[in-house]
């Protein structure tokens, strides 16, 4: 598998000269007054809107100042051999909004940087403020992205920025490591997204993951089938009757000594690897064109845990990945069929493309077991939740506390990858109740979004979050530094939810 391995940052320590031209302490800032700025070759440097224009020649000073006039933020004063880039930070924006402005800046000082076959980018801010390059960063080496496995020509196709140079002085190692790590496992999100069925079948799923964990360290555990079945995960194994591949469940633990909870936070990740819709069928044209992403949930627990793991964060977390393909083949799940879960409980079955709830609920029902603090779970789930509010957020409902809630929700700003909180009243669970089981897989003409919420609601007697990433998990067409297809979505978010706890 080819993981998104990028050797993308070489951190320029705080106590250096370039060219006798930027004389840097770790007590100082920048000091440009005998020098300017142009003489530092492929450089990128982001200026604040509001703040005077120093450090410039007369001629690039009024250049600059009419650029901003015309409300421009990315300003290009490249010369003959030499790419020179400069962003126009707008403070008077709330700071997430510019955290997102400068990423977007950065998937064009990519775009531009590829365009010039640059190799190694100096990234440095009139202000010697840290957080605006970290972010300008970020969004540079989001874009870099390629998932060039099946090419047969892949080594033309490589990226060719190759380094990064960040010139601060307030910046620390640490904070660079925990970008590229952070950065590294959103790639390798992508790159299980991305991969097909004919390679990524649910046991290659399970495979990969431990390969992960080994090289991240933290521990993986695999059910094959007949555990599942001595289990009697109805919902998995339901799903599971039209394929010739078996279903796998896998159990992720990230347990450090240090953790700040006892209890552990669970995160459950759809992981269905391709989805037909089995009997119910995909009616649509191009409907089976991206399902190969109805697993990016499980991705997402994956990645989340591996950046958890290798940048040594004090939670204790659990996944757990339930993985299948839906398809119509062998005895297959018919609408109408009622499953016994593993809870016991029982769905009538009326459309079998819901398919993934089937699952999630035997995974939140199992999650009880670790008397778990928080469950969350990530999952493309519902066409609903796409309808309601695009590609631009997760549709998030639950019932955990309203404090919790808005944590998360803030790490969603974070990261900009935002949630947008549905409501979960209980009149809903009206519309899943069945008459002839305990409640039904499908609520109905409306609601869509909800009611599957409500449905793996039922499953759960803790606090509990569902995240509908089906929106942003998977893009037909590309959208800034999240690229095309797989995005690795909700990698960053948790991170930033539970680097803040």
């Amino acid at each position: 598998m080819l993981y998104g391995k990028f050797k993308f940052i070489t951190f320029v320590n705080s106590q250096f000269k370039i060219k006798a031209m930027v004389n840097i302490n770790l007590n100082s800032t920048i000091n440009f007054e005998k020098t300017e700025i142009i003489e530092i070759k492929n450089s990128v440097i982001i200026i604040n809107k509001q703040d005077k224009i120093v450090n410039f020649s007369k001629e690039e000073k009024k250049f600059i100042e009419k650029a901003i006039k015309s409300d421009e933020t990315i300003i290009n004063l490249s010369g003959f051999n030499n790419l020179k880039l400069v962003i126009v930070n707008n403070t008077e924006k709330a700071d997430y909004k510019q955290a997102e402005a400068l990423r977007i800046a950065g998937n064009k000082v990519f775009a531009e940087s590829e365009k010039h076959k640059i190799e190694e980018l100096n990234i440095l801010s009139s202000n010697n403020c840290k957080n605006e390059i970290l972010y300008l960063t970020e969004g540079v080496v989001l874009s870099s992205y390629k998932f060039l496995k099946y090419f047969k020509d892949a080594e033309k196709k490589i990226t060719k920025l190759k380094t990064i140079n960040i010139l601060n002085t307030k910046a620390k190692q640490t904070e660079i490591d925990t970008l590229k790590t952070l950065i590294n496992s959103v790639f390798v999100a992508r790159d299980l997204v991305n991969e097909p069925v004919n390679y990524l079948t649910a046991e290659k799923l399970a495979d990969e993951i431990k390969k992960i964990g080994k090289n991240s360290g933290f521990d993986v555990e695999v059910f094959g089938k007949n555990k599942i079945e001595s289990l009697k995960m109805g919902g998995l194994l339901a799903v599971n009757k039209g394929s010739i591949d078996p279903p796998t469940f896998t159990i992720v633990t990230w347990k450090p000594k240090n953790a700040k909870n006892k209890k552990p936070i669970v995160l459950v990740g759809k992981g269905v690897v391709f989805d037909t819709g089995g009997l119910s069928l995909k009616p649509t044209a191009g409907s089976m064109d991206e399902m190969k992403c109805d697993m990016a949930g499980a991705a997402a627990v994956a990645g989340t845990i591996k950046t958890l793991a290798e940048t040594k964060t004090p939670v204790y977390v659990i996944g757990l990945i339930p993985a299948t393909d839906n398809r119509p083949g062998q005895n297959a799940y018919a609408p109408q069929d009622v499953i016994k879960m593993y809870n016991g409980s029982t769905v009538e079955v009326l459309n079998t493309d819901a398919e993934g709830r089937m699952i999630l609920a035997d995974a939140l029902s199992y999650a009880k077991q670790f008397d778990p603090e928080l469950v969350i779970d990530l999952a493309t789930l519902t066409g609903s939740a796409v309808a309601a509010i695009g590609h631009y957020g997760i549709v998030g409902m639950g019932n955990a506390k309203p404090e919790i809630f808005d944590k998360l929700k803030q790490s969603g700003e974070n990261t900009y990858e935002r949630i947008v909180e549905f409501p979960f009243w209980e009149e809903y669970d009206e519309l899943i109740k069945s008459d002839i089981a305990d409640l039904k897989n499908v609520g109905g003409k409306y609601a869509g979004a909800i009611t599957a919420g409500k449905f793996l609601e039922h499953f759960t007697d803790y606090p509990y979050i569902h995240l509908d990433i089906a929106g942003p998990a998977y893009l037909s067409s590309p959208d800034k530094y999240n690229g095309k297809n797989g995005t690795g979505v909700g990698v960053r978010l948790l991170f930033d939810f539970f680097k803040n706890m």
